[in-house]
């Protein structure tokens, strides 16, 4: 088996800050490769894992609580850097000698941090440097052999450290935009103080997933359902080069797609990348199921159980399949475990293909579930996937049925298909397409009173829904330019047979969604 790409991870200890998958992002945009752990984690399992360093990430809760998460003080003594942030700072603190106490005001929001020592974590740091805070709580008693190496006006010790034992805590956020000189701190503490490696790149990543899955597989099978998205076609891609022809990937056209869409995904991987792709168009099965059915929920259960129907019915023509493969990446993972008791909120479950018959024995493939997003599509232009395919924004697993709001007709689907095509159109030629995480356009069941060629037209609403991002898990909308508004406007108007208003969403999430349904 290939060396691991990430030898020299970082272990970040989660304590439930909302903030946590962005230390983490930050951490890996540095190309070293850490993963978020229960604050709990066991001394044996951190020395398994041989860290270069240790963070103790933010969170919520304040050490004074009565069922406040700390870690196993055996951590902080095995010699291992670490670093703190805000709460980890104050467990720091709190279990190394020191003193920790509330303050009058909730500190919250942008601050200047001045630098006492030039040395290590600060070093190359500008005094004073805008930082973002966030807490309730501060160190004011510094623990034996601990030094102030940073302070701001309200916060008289904003950063700590013994640079003997490599232990620093710092009050403010680095991970956030907010903070300037974030990225600095944490490649100090990274390369200076841990003496990380710059080893985690798509490409290492790649060579070890292709072994790995090679090793798993043996001379098994392997089928995946195929969508046509960024996750669900860098996995095929990987499985493939690991596997070859021996992986099957079944894409079943639920009638719910995009215009060209269906046409576009066979020509891409059947034609142009050479897969086994076995197309299915099961647009009669899944439309009369949805006959009659407005609420959304109804509408998301019957396309899931239908679609489990139908690739339960297609992978069993293929003979014995050892291997279902996954898009699962690393959010999910983070969320699934903070769904059975961890200290970060659970914000979304994730099914993917789930609830397949008992009589399918898969064992699960799921080469992504170290990856975040951006990582995927780096991922995806590693293999040679087409840029439309690593672009491409989020799509629903139960497609435009959760953007035609109220009951799902082939009529309404094709009037939602050309206003969604205006939209893409447009979007495509705005200057910052690449900043935008979806676009896209929502059939209202809202009939309005217009005026046409002098005539009286009684047609439907298109809500336009386009937010920026980075992982969907919160969202804001979109400040377009008014003329792009006033031409996706105008196309949809004058092109769109049935459409005669169209209405700009200006709502954030949260506390909306970013799909209407």
């Amino acid at each position: 088996m290939k060396q691991k790409p990430y030898q020299g991870m970082i272990a970040i200890l989660d304590f439930g800050s909302q903030y946590n998958q962005l230390i983490a992002r930050r951490v890996r945009e540095s190309q070293v490769y850490c993963e978020l752990i229960p604050f709990d984690v066991s001394v044996s399992q951190i020395l398994k894992s041989k860290p270069r360093g240790i963070i103790l990430s933010g969170g919520p809760a304040s050490v004074f609580d009565g069922n406040a998460p700390f870690p196993r003080q055996e951590i902080l003594h095995l010699g291992i850097p670490t670093l703190g942030i805000c709460y980890g700072m104050q467990v720091l603190g709190h279990l190394l000698g020191g003193e920790v106490r509330s303050v009058s005001e909730r500190e919250y929001g942008a601050s200047e941090l001045y630098v006492d020592e030039e040395t290590d974590l600060f070093e190359g740091i500008s005094s004073p440097t805008r930082v973002w805070m966030s807490h309730g709580d501060q160190v004011k008693r510094l623990p034996p052999q601990f030094r102030i190496l940073a302070h701001t006006s309200t916060c008289p010790v904003a950063g700590m450290g013994d640079a003997k034992r490599k232990l620093y805590g710092i009050q403010f956020h680095p991970e956030v935009v907010h903070t300037r000189e974030g990225r600095r701190v944490f490649e100090n503490f990274l390369f200076k103080i841990c003496a990380c490696t710059k080893n985690w790149t798509m490409s290492s990543f790649t060579e070890f997933a292709v072994d790995q899955i090679r090793k798993n597989v043996g001379k098994g099978k392997v089928v995946c359902a195929l969508s046509g998205g960024v996750d669900s076609s860098v996995t095929a891609m990987l499985v493939s080069k690991a596997v070859k022809d021996r992986l099957e990937c079944i894409f079943v056209n639920n009638g719910l797609l995009r215009e060209g869409e269906a046409d576009q995904v066979r020509r891409t991987f059947a034609h142009s990348l050479h897969l086994n792709l076995h197309y299915v168009d099961a647009e009669e099965r899944f439309l009369s199921k949805l006959r009659g059915l407005a609420d959304p929920e109804e509408k998301r259960k019957v396309i899931g159980e239908e679609f489990i129907k139908v690739f339960s019915e297609e992978a069993q023509k293929m003979g014995k399949i050892d291997f279902l493969a996954q898009g699962t990446l690393y959010p999910d993972v983070i969320e699934s475990l903070s769904a059975k008791g961890g200290p970060s909120a659970t914000i979304k479950s994730h099914h993917n293909v789930g609830g397949l018959p008992d009589s399918m024995h898969f064992k699960l493939l799921e080469p992504l579930r170290d990856l975040f997003k951006d990582e995927v599509r780096g991922l995806g232009r590693e293999l040679g996937l087409p840029e439309d395919i690593v672009k491409r924004q989020p799509f629903p697993g139960p497609g435009l049925a959760v953007r035609v709001a109220g009951e799902v007709t082939r009529g309404r689907l094709q009037i939602l298909r050309e206003a969604d095509k205006r939209v893409q159109e447009e979007m495509k030629k705005h200057r910052g397409f690449e900043e935008i995480w979806q676009s896209f356009a929502v059939l209202l069941p809202v009939k309005s009173v217009g005026v046409m060629g002098d005539q009286r037209t009684y047609e439907y609403t298109i809500a336009l829904r386009v937010v920026t991002s980075i992982d969907g898990m919160t969202a804001d909308w979109a400040k377009l330019p008014y003329d792009i508004l006033e031409k996706i406007s105008n196309r949809i108007i004058n092109e769109v047979k049935g459409v005669n208003r169209v209405v700009y969403d200006i709502s954030s999430k949260p506390p909306s969604t970013i799909e209407w349904e």
